[in-house]
């Protein structure tokens, strides 16, 4: 019964160790970074939606194209 107890405490033991180096090691350099006293630019998701849109307008206001005159009296006749 002990060396069953061992096996299954050492089972948990050890999937939640993989669990916690798995979700740590993608993040381990921006951790370094952050131990090393080097701080993060603030996430500002509003700011870059507004560059992103202003990005769109230009490209369409760019690829439009402007009718001659002539062309826009007769499409209003």
């Amino acid at each position: 019964m002990l060396v069953l107890s061992f096996v299954i405490f050492a089972g948990a033991f050890g999937v939640a160790g993989m669990t916690i180096v798995t979700a740590i090691a993608p993040q381990w350099n921006r951790i370094v970074r952050l131990a090393l006293g080097n701080v993060e630019p603030a996430f500002q998701p509003l700011r870059a939606l507004a560059v992103a849109e202003r990005r769109i307008a230009v490209r369409r206001w760019a690829s439009t194209s402007v009718q001659p005159p002539a062309r826009r009296w007769n499409a209003a006749a």
